[in-house]
């Protein structure tokens, strides 16, 4: 069985406060040492903004930083690999089991695909390629691997943006914060919704108005359509490198080699 594979949109994102002016972010750092002094920080601008007491100590008592997020955020090699030899190891067995899937939610499919223009194959490469078809979730402690990254100085500003949407997801009460377990980057479900992507396009599909990532594929599937849709996927039109669409795949991962993963894989369950 494949194992979870994370893969990170690199486009950038802008922290804004609640007024036209930027908020003056707390001071990242480089290892754990001004850690507590960020958080204590970022608690106090996180209340400025107007989240509640209960949602900033719920999410954010007692985090603590985290070496080894760190050690796996700087040690991504599978981008550097050939495609061939990417694709290979990524993809064994995928075609079989991702058309047994198709099959399974033959229904749930057809009804995401007459809402959303996303065809069938394309959603089962992507819920398949990041986390096996929800296998390999991860059971990390989303708040932490966050709060970790937003204070390390690599990509801050990306992920603090990331840590203020899932604070809006506790706020809002979709999760609480003991049930956001997920990859080491803070990614939601079992096509690894970044914060920022649950708030803008996760919704409920299979009739209880709950949004869940985790464990309904009508939540999943939709949510991952809706995404696609919203960044411009236009229904009927193939997906393969020159295509609009395929800008489209770009915009879901920055990496080239996973771009021509998800695609080749796409149309090899399209056969």
């Amino acid at each position: 069985m494949i194992r979870l594979f994370v893969f990170l949109s690199l486009f950038v994102l802008a922290f804004a406060s609640s007024s036209t002016h930027q908020a003056k972010a707390a001071t990242c750092g480089n290892n754990a040492a001004g850690f507590n002094t960020w958080l204590k920080q970022f608690k106090n601008e996180m209340r400025a903004k107007g989240f509640s007491k209960r949602t900033i100590s719920s999410s954010l008592n007692g985090l603590r930083y985290d070496k080894r997020v760190i050690r796996l955020d700087r040690g991504q090699k599978s981008f550097k690999q050939s495609f061939d030899v990417f694709y290979n190891r990524r993809t064994k067995g995928m075609v079989r089991i991702g058309r047994a899937k198709m099959r399974k939610h033959a229904k749930v499919f057809a009804k995401v695909e007459k809402k959303y223009g996303v065809p069938k194959e394309m959603l089962t490469a992507i819920w398949g390629l990041e986390t096996a078809f929800g296998n390999f979730m991860g059971k990390r402690s989303i708040m932490r691997s966050l709060a970790t990254l937003s204070y390390d100085c690599r990509r801050s500003e990306f992920f603090t943006r990331e840590l203020v949407a899932a604070l809006k997801i506790v706020e809002d009460r979709h999760l609480t914060p003991k049930e956001m377990r997920g990859a080491w980057a803070g990614e939601i479900g079992q096509t690894q919704f970044l914060a920022t992507r649950f708030v803008d396009y996760a919704i409920s599909f299979d009739g209880n108005n709950t949004i869940d990532l985790y464990r309904s594929v009508p939540d999943v599937l939709a949510s991952t359509a809706a995404w696609f849709k919203g960044n411009g996927w236009k229904s009927g039109e193939g997906w393969g490198p020159g295509t609009h669409n395929y800008k489209v795949i770009a915009e879901w991962n920055k990496a080239r080699v996973y771009q021509k993963t998800i695609s080749k894989l796409a149309y090899q369950l399209a056969k």
